[in-house]
């Protein structure tokens, strides 16, 4: 069983030796362990550093592309290096290594495909914005609702994916994070997900890498939460308020008739008959793109399946 530890790394001088020194090299269960660094464009010393300080495995490139981009290179550097586990754990040093037997737990004992860390649950996050916090547990509560599967943290970098999770995923936004991406298309994909409870610790000087606004972060999560839904559950995403409008003209419609043949008159409920109609022309149109989506996503399925068998004949051991 051959697992690969990966350090996506941007502008990481600082924090990358040491948080390379920290990580194990001996798991119960696990034969070969190697440290991957994936430099995301740096323009210091990162890679010499992480080179320096041990790291087997490192994918550089320029410009700096963003997170998601980072982490779609060291899937595939991991599944070229024959791995069979990957655990993803960020340069600066907010999450204890040591906590990594707790991500492969569930995935060694059969039980889970891909692992995340819960920073929301038994171990309180030290320092976290409270702003921060409470988004990301309505937006996990609200897509767990959605997608019906209970999920608690959606964009902890902290977390393991076995072989068949690093197969299946297909990153499709590749110009921000993949952390809420990657939960939405496992859920999609029937992956077997599981959320272990960590520790981490927020550094209060520590400025963001993906972005430095929180409402910029959000706007961009938000596009691909609803990008990611819409193509794992068209038919509800389309489906639901196509109903709701068809529901709320069939309300004005009867409300309309009630009236209507109590004197006979049109002119007075005429506005209840133009909003009735317009809310049921709206509401076929979206369940007609429900329909449209649910045969793009049957046509998208064969084409990842294909994807994923190619994938396993090219990294096949």
């Amino acid at each position: 069983m051959k697992l690969i530890i990966n350090i996506p790394a941007f502008n990481e001088e600082e924090k990358i030796a040491e948080t390379i020194k920290k990580i194990p090299r001996n798991f119960a269960g696990i034969d070969e362990v190697l440290i991957q660094v994936v430099d995301d464009g740096s323009s210091d010393n990162t890679v010499q550093i992480a080179r320096e300080a041990g790291a087997d495995l490192v994918v550089s490139y320029k410009p700096n592309k963003r997170l998601a981009y980072a982490f779609k290179r060291a899937i595939e550097n991991s599944l070229e290096n024959g791995a069979d586990i990957m655990v993803n754990i960020d340069a600066d040093g907010q999450f204890d290594p040591n906590e990594i037997p707790d991500l492969l737990a569930p995935i060694l004992n059969g039980q889970a495909d891909m692992v995340i860390g819960n920073r929301f649950g038994k171990t309180k996050a030290k320092n976290i914005p409270w702003l921060r916090k409470n988004l990301n547990k309505f937006a996990a509560s609200m897509i767990g609702f959605f997608l019906g599967h209970k999920t608690n943290d959606l964009t902890c970098g902290f977390r393991a994916h076995n072989l068949e999770a690093m197969l299946r995923l297909n990153l499709v936004n590749t110009n921000f994070t993949y952390t809420q991406e990657t939960i939405i298309d496992a859920i999609g994909k029937n992956l077997k997900l599981a959320w272990v409870p960590i520790s981490v610790t927020y550094f209060d000087k520590r400025q963001g890498k993906i972005t430095k606004s929180i409402w910029k972060f959000v706007g961009n999560s938000t596009k691909i939460i609803l990008k990611a839904i819409r193509d794992v559950r068209p038919l509800k995403f389309f489906g639901w308020p196509g109903l709701l409008f068809i529901f709320i003209g069939l309300v004005g419609m009867a409300f309309f008739a009630v009236n209507y043949f109590q004197d006979f008159k049109i002119t007075p409920y005429r506005n209840y008959i133009i909003f009735s109609s317009i809310s049921i022309f709206l509401g076929i149109q979206l369940v007609i793109f429900a329909l449209i989506a649910d045969m793009i996503k049957t046509s998208r399925q064969i084409q990842e399946e294909l994807l994923y068998q190619w994938k396993k004949e090219r990294y096949k051991k």
